[in-house]
């Protein structure tokens, strides 16, 4: 059931990979008060939580990427509109990213879940400058949320 905000934005998740995710409602929150930090109007956001094998099956149809990737970030509205999006998460990646970067699991998925977020607001991480910036915003949202 998504989280019906004041402003009328939703978050929405979608499991097709078997997932436990905790304390959703107050996630959903949260991301949407991401965005009003940001200063981004959040219309609806809509999370996948997918296999590798999935996930791999979309790089390569949308967008002629070959490899796997734990996470893909749709925006589906115009520039000056509320923000719609698909944010597709695969939970193998984030698996396995956990353990080579000896994190939980837990932290790694919301770390996830907040760069899609973050990308939506306009943040990007292709040069180093960028990335760096990225994950100091995905380490800021982290200590917030689990504060």
């Amino acid at each position: 059931m998504p989280a019906t905000l004041t402003t009328g934005s939703k978050v929405y998740f979608h499991f097709l990979e078997g997932l436990t995710l905790s304390d959703r409602s107050r996630l959903k929150l949260f991301i949407a008060s991401l965005f009003k930090k940001e200063k981004k109007k959040l219309g609806e956001i809509h999370y996948i939580f997918c296999s590798d094998e999935y996930l791999l099956a979309i790089n390569r149809q949308y967008l002629q990427h070959d490899f796997y990737t734990d996470i893909i970030t749709f925006r589906l509205s115009e520039p000056g509109e509320s923000i719609n999006a698909e944010i597709y998460i695969s939970i193998d990646r984030v698996k396995d990213n956990a353990r080579e970067f000896a994190n939980s699991f837990r932290n790694e998925l919301h770390r996830v879940i907040f760069h899609g977020a973050l990308h939506l607001c306009g943040y990007g991480d292709k040069k180093k400058k960028e990335e760096i910036l990225m994950r100091k915003m995905e380490d800021r949202y982290l200590r917030l949320y689990f504060l």
